[in-house]
């Protein structure tokens, strides 16, 4: 499997070549159509991280099992009932035959504050009941298990710059449809939550604006 920072890099370094103009990545990802917040919303990372690693710059070392549980928090904060109430955890658990006292003390036990004594944690690989248990969670936020809760930042981030490198591509002379098919091809094969399919349409629609200006269609 490729080194997800090898591969972020690579993508950074696409997106720098695609404009090449002295602005930052940021300010040219939101003239894209999209923020540091929404990617962070995106992928489960603080905005502050996400900042960190479009500038090229570590993530600060994180056990997987406190990556995990942190992701859960951040689903049940971000991905709420239509009434804007969280979903319980009884409500999660019982999708995947689990109980709510279980996840409740999984989630509870690994919320504690950071060591203060320099030592970096320990980053390994979730299994035995947590690989079920986060199964269980993607599939009830998602459709279907698709790793999110434990992939690193910048694999999550890497995956969620795609389609933007695809509009940014569009925009430097690519054929326009080419950027559009990408963007669907991306995500034809995952549910999408109500965020992201806003962040999709919104890369689309400024493609299509685009489009439109260079053959002097624009109304």
């Amino acid at each position: 499997m490729r080194d997800p920072r090898s591969a972020l890099a690579e993508t950074l370094n696409h997106i720098d070549s695609l404009t090449g103009d002295g602005r930052s990545r940021i300010d040219v990802l939101a003239e894209a159509g999209t923020h540091a917040e929404q990617l962070s919303l995106t992928i489960g990372e603080p905005p502050d991280v996400v900042v960190a690693l479009l500038n090229g710059q570590e993530p600060p070392a994180e056990d997987v099992t406190d990556r995990i549980i942190r992701r859960i928090v951040h689903l049940r904060e971000t991905r709420r009932r239509s009434d804007g109430s969280r979903h319980s955890y009884e409500e999660i658990a019982s999708s995947f035959g689990a109980t709510r006292a279980s996840l409740s003390h999984l989630v509870n036990s690994r919320t504690k504050p950071k060591p203060e004594d320099g030592t970096e944690q320990r980053v390994g690989r979730a299994g035995g009941p947590l690989a079920s248990t986060q199964a269980g969670i993607e599939k009830f936020f998602f459709g279907e298990p698709n790793g999110w809760l434990s992939a690193e930042p910048e694999s999550a981030l890497n995956e969620a710059l795609q389609p933007v490198l695809a509009l940014l591509r569009s925009s430097a002379g690519g054929e326009p449809d080419s950027a559009r098919h990408a963007v669907a091809l991306r995500t034809a094969n995952s549910p999408l939550t109500d965020d992201k399919w806003q962040l999709v349409q919104g890369f689309i629609e400024t493609l299509e604006m685009q489009v439109r200006k260079e053959h002097g269609m624009e109304q």
